[in-house]
């Protein structure tokens, strides 16, 4: 069921962003927990991230200033805020060290959050910038079991294991979901695999 705007104001603050991206032509996609929600999975976060290119971050902070968002350019190097009130929408355009390209924006699907549709993030990609984000100082793998399981069957694990290879926290994460019987890593690892074999969950 959507979740009521009136409860989630982030949710309408998420169409105007969406909104003001498509006037004005800039490509973009839908990420982080509202990409999950749109998926599938559990209601959202603190805020909003939608993936642009590094290119397009100047003309997208312009056009949501003139449509009355307030900007910042934080230090980080990676991405740019709006707020709306005091709801912060991220666009982020080298998430976990990948630059957004046009590929990444092609790696999306068209659909609905509360009848808004809009291009949102694979959830292989989801899944794949979700887990290389650990690290030693940050490696919270109970917020990402619940996505995987929401999630598995859209989710190419064959892929994910491919480009998180060089994480040794990723690849933890990984064992966790075999242990768990969310996937197998050994039906994922074959070459040319396109997809793991889910393993029944039990009751």
């Amino acid at each position: 069921m959507p979740i009521p705007e009136d409860k989630h104001p982030l949710i309408a603050t998420l169409k105007k962003v969406a909104f003001h991206l498509k006037e004005a032509q800039v490509p973009f996609a839908l990420a982080g927990s509202f990409a999950v929600y749109a998926r599938g999975g559990a209601p959202c976060d603190h805020d909003v991230d939608f993936l642009i290119k590094e290119s397009d971050a100047g003309q997208a902070l312009a056009v949501l200033a003139e449509a009355g968002f307030r900007t910042e350019v934080p230090p980080e190097g990676w991405l740019v805020k709006v707020y709306e009130e005091d709801r912060l929408v991220d666009l982020i355009y080298s998430p976990v060290q990948r630059p957004v390209t046009d590929e990444t924006l092609a790696d999306t699907d068209v659909l609905a959050v509360n009848a808004c549709h809009l291009p949102v993030l694979s959830a292989t990609e989801l899944m794949i910038h979700k887990i290389l984000s650990y690290g030693p100082h940050y490696c919270d793998f109970a917020r990402a079991i619940p996505v995987a399981r929401a999630l598995r069957e859209q989710i190419d694990w064959a892929r994910v294991e491919r480009e998180v290879a060089g994480s040794p926290y990723a690849q933890a994460f990984l064992i966790l979901l075999d242990r768990l019987n969310v996937v197998s890593l050994a039906e994922a690892s074959p070459p040319g695999a396109r997809r793991a074999k889910l393993k029944e969950v039990t009751a």
